[in-house]
């Protein structure tokens, strides 16, 4: 009995998927497909939020591998000295074929645990409400203050977020300073009243369990991920069901039709939530 309580996997899947590239191609379809629910919308703006190294720009150069079906790098990703490389607030369009999704995701300076260190929380809430200038160089000493020439004082609707995407990477939340998850519980709790939504992507799944390492496709028959995943949920507050396990693109050289169905799965989930969020706000108006 204690060799049957010790197996790392459950028999079967917790959370059903389909595999294989028609999977992929029908999820790319339906979110080509996707249309902003207001008419004055440019674009359904998303924003990630993680500590410095979470895979944050990796993820948004996964999934514009996943439309182009080659490697790609429009967002620079690395981590010097456990500091955070991006440092400049920068939206970023997903290509497909000739034109560009609905959608745009916005990159941040990444969470450090000193209150004087990585992107200021109060940064990240004036981003939320659009009223930070694209290009703008985060400072972690000095918060962006409304004398700025970068702070946006009238923002348009389209420059303001409808999905708060935090990103943590499942190899090393056992590690998480409580300060940053403070951080990042903080945040949850400033912007209550938009109703935004809130989706987590759990990165580096592969480094999190050799079952899964082996196998992608074993993802959710993985007790290690689950438990990862519920960890993070009583962490930060996000329910299960927004809660996505992904591989992002590392040393890869081409794509992967599983890697993609598991980005692409999450993308889904981020630009439904981005859109229904326009539509409650639409109806408030």
């Amino acid at each position: 009995m204690g060799n049957i309580k010790s197996q790392p996997e459950f028999e079967n899947p917790w959370r059903k998927i389909t595999w294989g590239k028609e999977k992929k191609d029908n999820l790319i379809q339906g979110i080509k497909g996707i249309e902003p629910y207001k008419k004055e919308l440019k674009c359904l703006r998303v924003l990630l939020v993680g500590p410095s190294g979470s895979g944050k720009s990796s993820f948004i150069n996964s999934v514009n591998n996943a439309f182009k079906g080659r490697i790609t790098c429009s967002a620079l990703s690395d981590r010097i000295g456990g500091k955070s490389f991006t440092v400049e607030y920068k939206p970023f369009e997903i290509e497909s074929g000739n034109s560009s999704l609905n959608v745009v995701f916005n990159d941040v300076m990444g969470l450090e645990s000193a209150h004087n260190q990585g992107c200021p929380v109060e940064d990240i809430i004036k981003a939320i409400h659009g009223h930070v200038r694209p290009g703008h160089v985060f400072n972690a000493e000095k918060p962006l203050s409304p004398e700025d020439a970068d702070y946006v004082k009238q923002p348009t609707i389209s420059d303001q977020v409808f999905c708060l995407v935090y990103v943590l990477a499942a190899d090393r939340i056992q590690f998480a300073e409580e300060s940053v998850l403070e951080k990042i519980r903080y945040i949850r709790l400033q912007v209550k009243s938009l109703a935004l939504p809130q989706v987590m992507v759990l990165t580096n799944v592969d480094q999190a369990c050799p079952l899964v390492k082996a196998d992608l496709q074993r993802i959710y028959n993985s007790k290690k991920i689950k438990q990862k995943m519920e960890w993070c949920s009583n962490a930060v507050g996000v329910p299960m069901c927004h809660i996505f396990p992904v591989k992002n693109y590392h040393e890869e050289i081409d794509t992967d039709d599983d890697m993609d169905v598991l980005i692409l799965q999450a993308l889904t989930q981020i630009i439904q939530v981005a859109n229904d969020n326009a539509k409650n706000r639409s109806s408030k108006s």
